[in-house]
């Protein structure tokens, strides 16, 4: 099947249905809080990461690419839909849009895609062929592109849990300031070596795969730091490093007075250097901070006995001095959450003014203990109350897992949530999974979903 052909999508625009999609869908699996109903309002799609509206009320959709090859950008535009840029590079992170323009985010480059076509790589060479990529493109009261810039690595070192060290040997993570390594290395078996071979490799922190530290080496900082958010004109110049110390900063948003505030996914429980019970946060933004990675996670230092994985050693700082104490985040989630999208409501006729709702993509990298993801984590619309920062859920699935763990028909992998200018919330939910493997996706199943107050 061709799974990217455009026949393949199937929208279901008011709640009408043009044609029967591959996925089961049942808005009667969800619970949401009360006073406010949903619908599906577009099926079939091949694994969407976010929506913009255009000041028309158009919807631009991103598609990733995963598994179908070819990451594009959707126009749905009454009720009729058709791709207007295509080719990027996997993955796509996300679009946005400003006065005709497009800014696509894709591995290593920022692209803007004119109102006739045109097409200019404004940003190149970033730092994208590790674990995270660049991420969407925010635009600010000062009149620049902002977007964050995710890590090479899972905590700084790079070990066997990066299978792209094969194709991308010499990469390593890259800080935003001058830092003093404290030595400590981490020995694997040499996964650069052909099968047979044995010998042991060690490497350092902010260092390439078998390159060991030596106490208090010094690294420069750069300003396309990985793990960090960063700036540009319009037309991308003038690159600059805003913050850093976030070791994925997902999705950014301003709210109204001109707070940048920022969504950062926490550690895994993985690699050379695995730390447990990470959460994921949303800080507010200051320029010029550092937020703790790799030594710290929402604010209290990796060396606490919570992040020592279960049968794991202590772990270590990395670093022996830092630019600043790392500040608290704005609010937390539950570890291995993956927060993805989020948007501020600013229409009363929805809810209270000035909440955050957040998508929770769910938990995707298994534990050391077992075989699958927790599929308890995540897969639900969160509310973050803006005046004290706790956070409560606004929508899920009635049995609190995705829709493949249970064989209903409600949220699978939510990865946006933005409001439309018809007073409604669009919820973007990836796609789902073949029954009874959560590790797997499903082309043509994504979904979008429409949120209104009764």
């Amino acid at each position: 099947m061709d799974y990217y052909d455009e026949s393949n999508i199937k929208l279901r625009i008011n709640n009408q249905i043009a044609e029967p999609g591959e996925r089961y869908v049942n808005t009667n699996d969800i619970t949401l809080e009360p006073g406010y109903r949903i619908e599906a309002f577009a099926e079939g799609l091949n694994f969407p990461i976010n929506i913009v509206f255009t000041e028309n009320g158009d919807m631009l959709i991103a598609e990733s690419g995963y598994l179908t090859g070819n990451a594009r950008i959707l126009l749905l535009s009454n009720g009729q839909y058709e791709t207007v840029a295509e080719g990027f590079n996997l993955p796509l992170t996300g679009v946005n849009y400003l006065r005709g323009n497009l800014y696509v985010s894709h591995r290593g480059f920022v692209t803007e895609i004119g109102p006739n076509g045109s097409r200019r790589d404004i940003i190149t060479g970033l730092p994208s062929n590790g674990d995270f990529s660049n991420n969407k493109v925010e635009f600010g009261p000062d009149g620049k592109m902002y977007f964050g810039q995710g890590s090479v690595t899972n905590s700084g070192v790079v070990g066997t849990d990066n299978q792209w060290v094969h194709n991308f040997p010499l990469l390593n993570d890259y800080p935003g300031a001058y830092i003093m390594l404290n030595g400590q290395n981490f020995e694997t078996n040499n996964m650069l070596l052909e099968q047979g071979i044995s010998e042991r490799a060690l490497t350092g922190a902010f260092s390439p795969y078998g390159v060991p530290n030596i106490p208090f080496e010094i690294r420069k900082g750069v300003v396309k730091a990985t793990g960090s958010i960063l700036r540009a004109n319009l037309n991308g110049t003038d690159l600059e490093l805003f913050a850093w110390g976030l070791r994925n900063a997902i999705r950014l948003k301003f709210d109204e007075i001109g707070h940048l505030f920022a969504a950062n996914q926490g550690y895994d429980e993985r690699g050379s250097r695995p730390i447990a019970n990470a959460p994921d946060e949303i800080y507010l933004v200051t320029q010029g901070l550092w937020y703790g990675w790799p030594d710290f996670s929402a604010g209290e230092p990796v060396t606490s006995t919570r992040f020592t994985p279960e049968g794991g050693r202590p772990l270590e700082f990395l670093l022996t001095n830092y630019p600043n104490i790392p500040p608290n985040p704005f609010t937390k989630f539950p570890p291995n959450a993956t927060i993805m999208g989020f948007d501020i409501n600013y229409d009363t006729q929805f809810g209270p003014e000035g909440d955050f709702y957040v998508a929770e993509f769910g938990s995707v990298w298994p534990s050391l203990n077992l075989i699958t993801p927790n599929p308890s984590i995540g897969h639900r619309i969160s509310k973050v109350n803006i005046y004290t920062g706790g956070n409560t859920t606004f929508a899920m699935n009635k049995s609190g897992f995705p829709a493949s763990f249970t064989q209903e028909g409600g949220f699978g992998w939510l990865t946006d949530v933005v409001f439309g200018p018809d007073h409604a919330m669009y919820v973007v939910d990836y796609s789902t999974n073949p029954r009874g493997n959560l590790l797997d996706f499903l082309p043509n199943t994504g979904v979008i979903w429409r949120i209104t107050k009764v």
